[in-house]
């Protein structure tokens, strides 16, 4: 998948499920509880348990759905990755080399940045999207808001802070999507193994963006 068809699912499905679990078998239930609750992206971070394996196998039982990941640090984890069947890939950083790496296999890559700055330095070095995190930290959806007049052609994916809460006012405020967390998997549920509360989470979040431009 290359750039224009990743921007495409973004703008259409707006909201990235972020993935962290100590067990292959609890990180799997949580992509699937959310990919019942309507979720199509779906990302399981490079330092979960059996994330390798994982990747591979959710492609094959989410056909719907597009599975990334996350937390890629440096070439040789992006280059596993890639080789595993991920469709997408985040870093927690600016990383030029990694982001031309991607650039040339044609796969998204999606940095992590905070400042002006650090945005401009991703998107000049070909990053798909930049993801801005954490964007709590800085102010939350105002941040968003502000860095939209001088860097309103870069697309932006706030983490970091987003709820269902306010997620919708982060698209409103100029966000191409964004990624949740914990927010999508209560402790109560994941600990009691309740997959139908969390499925709940993801559809309530879906409902409150399917009419957000």
């Amino acid at each position: 998948m290359s750039g224009e068809p990743w921007l495409s699912q973004i703008k259409q499905h707006k909201a990235i499920a972020v993935i962290r679990a100590p067990q292959v078998s609890l990180t799997r239930q949580m992509a699937l509880a959310v990919a019942s609750g309507g979720m199509q992206l779906i990302e399981i971070t490079w330092n979960s348990a059996g994330a390798t394996e994982l990747i591979a196998q959710l492609r094959v039982e989410l056909p719907k759905c597009t599975i990334g990941t996350g937390t890629l640090l440096n070439l040789q984890q992006m280059r596993e990755a890639i080789a595993a069947g991920a469709q997408f890939l985040f870093t927690p950083h600016v990383d030029p080399v990694m982001i031309q790496a991607a650039v040339d296999i044609g796969v998204p890559i999606i940095p992590g940045a905070l400042s002006p700055t650090e945005i401009m330095t991703a998107w000049s070095s070909g990053a798909t999207c930049v993801k801005v995190f954490p964007v709590e930290a800085v102010g939350g959806v105002s941040y968003i808001k502000s860095l939209r007049g001088p860097l309103g052609h870069i697309p932006l994916i706030p983490t970091g802070g987003v709820t269902l809460e306010n997620a919708k006012e982060f698209l409103q405020a100029g966000a191409s999507a964004v990624g949740l967390s914990s927010q999508l998997f209560p402790k109560q549920c994941v600990d009691n193994g309740d997959w139908e509360g969390v499925t709940q989470q993801a559809a309530k979040l879906m409902q409150k963006l399917v009419n957000t431009q």
